[in-house]
């Protein structure tokens, strides 16, 4: 039985099963043969052209049904300026072709305002206009060209992303194994060039030689080839391109030399070239632990239900499902969900992983109540103002999942310049092989023309960055510091620009007694049990700053979010704010004081507690600015707070009052000005950290701050902070110098190759030689640091 290629899909089938179109195209389903004349119809025939003779997946058959899509409004989609918004997952794309057709399709769609989609990632971002189109309309759209779209679910992303670390780590490891045994083998053969070997024993090691790097080019360098094939097609040539027509070249020309027995053979370079390389790809692999956006991290601060009062009773709902002017329950350690206005009852909130906020903030009657803060005591009920999706906690989530799927990624100084440097070696050597086939032999010509690829082969010119930054990334290793990606070395070295989160970053988020007041002797043992009988954090401080002991007290009354009322012996006790002295009729001259105490009726002491400065915030500060750096100081407190702190470090720019929202306008705005760094730790940090240049967390801060910023400073000093910069600014320094010196080696060698002055063994050596040279220099920065 015959075989036929489906017109669409290109798979095989017996011709049994074929379906023709009027034209006489054959298909293997009415699916692919329903797509092939969607596209010829709305004048999508150039996808085939970029698809190549790869496979396509079949067309899916089927249609996405309304009840279906309930689903997917209800939990994926959002409101974005008067339109809807989805992520999704779009199974299927396996190249730049199916990204152009699913883009090309959807936003011919009436309706469809915005689409955007990862090739390396699948995923999609999609904007629409529901009043025109609806989402079905879309899903039917995709599955309608063969392609299956489902929501996007970060636990199947993080499938993809370690299956292909596992991948890229068995690639390394075969590579280092075969290239250190290749190298022992070249130094065998490199001695006997000059003092003779047997042509046998030559023979046998060439062998060795040819089965160990035969794996290094065809599975290790697979990720070369594939990338060259890709980039040709899609019309860009880049370094990848170089290394594997270099390495194949060769490679394929050592074959020869071997069966024929009449020259030297390469096939140490080729490994060396593939190997070396691909390290540079490895570390990018690794760094990075997510190949798309991962919002597990605020998984804890989501629920999906929230208490809703319905009559005398409460019952609990989706946070969906939560209308503006339904009275929500919340209770002590619970975080909320929803914005609204407090309607009854008191609470003391920490705001501190949202606003910067370092004190608990006392909410009553008639105050607002934002999404994302925890009820550190009490219980209250609300009214929702907002929905969820408008709520400041939904809004974090969302700008965390723009600012991450349009976050521009800087280009590695060397691929500026490869592409148009590979295409002119590729000319040359052809060009050289065409001269010299007019004027000598072909075995001759053949030589000279792989002579030029290998000498100017950009092994120096691709080991100039992953080496330095290999080296860089080391050392920052052993000075506390975590490069998630190499590509940062050299975002930070360009950085001008450096804005503190305050609390927590700049300060230690521990409050400590900086001021204590008497207004007349008293037994601090009264004091200090007070305090024991309390959790609210402005008590546990204190308490830490205070020694006692514990007397044994009676009606203790715990005031929620106010104060403590005891009594000892008779003697009646009160600590707590200065509002709940106010309220008890107790007064005094209370100012700054976070804590007053009271006895029978008299304020007897005042207590000011402040959020301790870091002991090297105020040097690392000084040396940033001598440096040249713009500091900028960012924070939730109030301009009382922060501008006591910015005078104490000395930072002449500060911006108060701001929540995470203003934190990421400050943020553009800068950075559209010149490459800004952000450092924060707290969840209220995690959108600025994902919009600047090069974001930076302290190891200490939130989860979400840590997977959004770019550098983690494992020591939780700023110290580190310094170091990070001076690493940066020293690799990216020795990057450009190992780039200027391959440059100026291919300007000289690649001549005096082309003439026929250089034979392969030579080139070889040379290659080898700049190699060694760039290692070493890059070796500088582990001396200048002591790495």
């Amino acid at each position: 039985m015959g075989k036929f290629k489906c017109l669409h899909c290109k798979s095989e089938f017996d011709t049994s099963g074929v379906i023709l179109d009027e034209n006489g195209n054959e298909f293997c389903c009415n699916g692919c043969k329903n797509v092939f004349a969607f596209l010829s119809s709305n004048g999508l025939d150039e996808f085939y052209d970029r698809l190549g003779k790869q496979t396509h997946i079949k067309a899916k058959i089927g249609a996405f049904k309304d009840e279906s899509s309930k689903s997917f409004y209800k939990n994926y989609v959002k409101n974005s300026d008067g339109f809807c918004e989805i992520y999704l997952i779009i199974e299927g794309i396996h190249c730049s072709a199916c990204v152009w057709l699913n883009e090309k399709v959807l936003s011919s769609l009436n309706g469809v305002v915005e689409v955007e989609i990862n090739a390396a990632t699948n995923k999609a971002h999609i904007k629409w206009d529901d009043s025109i189109v609806k989402l079905p309309e879309i899903l039917n759209k995709i599955m309608a060209i063969g392609y299956n779209p489902l929501p996007y679910d970060p636990n199947k992303a993080e499938a993809r992303a370690s299956q292909k670390r596992r991948e890229f780590y068995a690639k390394m490891l075969t590579g280092l194994f075969c290239t250190m045994n290749i190298m022992w083998i070249a130094v065998a053969l490199y001695g006997g060039y000059f003092s003779g070997m047997s042509s046998d024993v030559k023979d046998i090691l060439h062998f060795a030689e040819f089965v160990l790097s035969s794996p290094v080019l065809f599975y290790t360098g697979s990720e070369f080839f594939k990338s060259a094939y890709l980039g040709l097609k899609n019309k860009r040539v880049g370094m990848d391109l170089s290394v594997a027509v270099g390495a194949s070249t060769a490679y394929f020309y050592s074959v020869y030399a071997m069966l024929s027995r009449s020259g030297e053979v390469y096939f140490d370079s080729v490994a060396m070239i593939i190997t070396f390389v691909f390290i540079g790809k490895f570390l990018e692999v690794i760094s990075k632990k997510r190949a798309i956006d991962n919002l597990d991290s605020l998984s804890g601060m989501l629920v999906s239900e929230v208490s809703v009062k319905n009559g005398d009773d409460y019952e609990l709902k989706s946070v969906n499902d939560v209308q503006i002017g339904d009275i929500l329950a919340l209770r002590q350690s619970e975080r909320v969900q929803i914005d609204g206005v407090v309607k009854s009852g008191v609470g003391s909130f920490d705001y501190s992983s949202l606003s910067g906020e370092s004190l608990p903030m006392l909410l009553k009657s008639g105050d607002e109540i934002i999404s994302g803060a925890i009820c550190v005591d009490g219980a209250l009920e609300y009214e929702a103002k907002k929905t969820f999706e408008s709520s400041m906690l939904s809004k974090i989530i969302s700008l965390l999942e723009n600012a991450s799927f349009k976050k521009p990624r800087i280009e590695e100084f060397a691929n500026q310049i490869s592409g148009k440097f590979s295409i002119a070696i590729l000319l040359l050597g052809m060009l050289t092989f065409i001269f010299w086939s007019f004027n000598s032999s072909v075995p001759n010509t053949v030589i000279i023309a792989v002579s030029v690829i290998i000498i100017a082969c950009p092994c120096a010119l691709s080991l100039a960055t992953p080496v330095a930054s290999l080296i860089g990334l080391g050392v920052s290793l052993k000075k506390g510091v975590i490069f998630k990606e190499a590509r940062i070395l050299e975002s930070l070295a360009k950085c001008k620009c450096i804005v503190f989160d305050k609390t927590g970053t700049l300060t230690k988020a521990k409050l400590t007694l900086v001021k204590a007041t008497k207004f007349e002797e008293f037994d601090e043992n009264l004091l200090y049990s007070l305090l024991s009988v309390s959790t609210h954090p402005v008590s546990v401080a204190l308490k830490s700053s205070l020694e006692g002991k514990i007397y044994p007290l009676q009606e203790v009354q715990n005031v929620l979010a106010r104060g403590v009322k005891a009594k000892f012996n008779g003697i009646s006790l009160v600590g707590g704010s200065s509002e709940f002295m106010r309220e008890l009729g107790i007064y005094a001259d209370f100012r700054d004081a976070n804590y007053c105490f009271a006895i029978n009726g008299r304020a007897v002491a005042l207590f000011e507690l402040e959020d301790e400065l870091r002991s090297d915030a105020k040097d690392v500060i000084t040396k940033l600015i001598d440096s040249g750096f713009k500091v900028v100081m960012l924070t939730g407190d109030d301009k009382k707070v922060a501008k006591k702190v910015a005078k104490t470090l000395g930072i002449d720019e500060f911006y108060a009052g701001v929540d995470p929202i203003r934190k990421s306008t400050i943020i553009k705005e800068l950075n559209s000005n010149m490459p800004t760094v952000m450092v924060g730790d707290g969840i209220n940090d995690s959108v600025a950290l994902s919009l600047a240049s090069v974001g930076i967390c302290l190891g200490s801060g939130a989860a979400i701050s840590v997977e959004k910023s770019d550098v983690i400073l494992l020591n939780d000093n700023l110290s580190s902070l310094k170091d990070a910069i001076d690493i940066s600014r020293y690799t990216f320094k020795a990057i450009k110098q190992n780039l200027a010196f391959s440059l100026i080696y291919n300007a000289i060698t690649i001549p005096l190759a082309m003439a026929g002055f250089i034979i392969p063994l030579f080139a070889a050596l040379s290659m080898s030689f700049s190699s060694v040279i760039v290692v070493l220099n890059s070796s500088k920065i582990k001396f200048k640091f002591k790495g």
